[in-house]
């Protein structure tokens, strides 16, 4: 039996031996439940930033099943999950995203396990984002301290094509994880980028003399490749999103990060072709 494809952690000190192999998908979704998400505090007449997430997610969903069923049986050796960090007090949050972290083998795959996690993907992200608005509370997103304890535990498996899809504005900020070690930080915020200065047409220059940027976090994430979608910067800067894709830009780098992009929170039909180009079409 074929499926036939369809069109439409901690760092380590040492270099972690991942075999790639492109024919098996391991995909993480990392979702930045802080206030971004907030039709209250930042409405969008356009569409709300939550809905353009869940817009993203069904894309994502869309390449994994498009990639599953343009194998045979026996090859069918894959993973898409989601996270968050922090993980939200609400255990009904918590409960849809254990929900949505799924395995197909060739000893569990079928047409309506498909099926299934295709509705689940179509269904259940609206659900957790109407949840987390619902109890507004929102603590923040713990983004670096992910890449330095879990990233490697959660999002790196030998024997497949790792991809970690980070849904996100850009900064980071988590009151229990902030530091700094001279200009660098765990942490970035309008206010920090207006702090440093980076408001003007030479920040540029000021951001690499000042060595601005975020902390590294991890040694090697040479098995990975990452693609961040939502970057939402403060309109009161005209600079501010070169800077946010500046930090993230510079943090991959250091942490020898396989393959990356970093995109602008378009519009989940403008982005549809961006991400499953990405998961669908590897580069070399």
């Amino acid at each position: 039996m074929i499926f036939y494809s369809c069109k439409d952690t901690d760092a380590q000190d040492e270099p972690v031996k991942i075999k790639d192999t492109s024919g098996n998908l391991n995909i993480s979704i990392l979702l930045d439940l802080s206030d971004r998400i907030s039709p209250k505090k930042y409405p969008n007449p356009t569409m709300e930033y939550y809905l353009r997430d869940v817009g993203y997610i069904n894309s994502i969903s869309e390449a994994f099943n498009a990639h599953i069923r343009g194998k045979k049986i026996k090859q069918i050796d894959d993973n898409i999950q989601l996270f968050f960090d922090p993980a939200p007090l609400k255990p009904e949050i918590n409960a849809i995203s254990k929900d949505l972290k799924i395995r197909l083998d060739k000893e569990n795959v079928s047409n309506g396990r498909i099926a299934e996690l295709e509705r689940k993907y179509k269904e259940e992200p609206k659900k957790l984002y109407q949840l987390a608005i619902a109890d507004d509370h929102y603590i923040g997103s713990d983004t670096w301290k992910f890449f330095k304890t879990k990233v490697n535990d959660h999002c790196i498996e030998e024997n497949h094509r790792n991809i970690l899809i980070i849904l996100t504005d850009g900064y980071i900020y988590y009151e229990n994880s902030l530091m700094q070690e001279g200009n660098e930080t765990s942490y970035l915020t309008p206010a920090l980028i207006r702090k440093n200065g980076l408001t003007t047409s030479d920040w540029s220059t000021k951001l690499n003399n000042g060595k601005f940027g975020f902390i590294k976090a991890n040694d090697d994430l040479s098995h990975l490749e990452i693609l961040v979608l939502g970057i939402n910067p403060d309109k009161k800067n005209p600079y501010e999103e070169d800077v946010i894709k500046a930090y993230w830009t510079n943090w991959f780098e250091t942490m020898k990060v396989k393959r990356y992009e970093i995109r602008s929170g378009e519009l989940p039909s403008d982005a549809d072709k961006i991400i499953k180009d990405f998961i669908l079409n590897k580069k070399p």
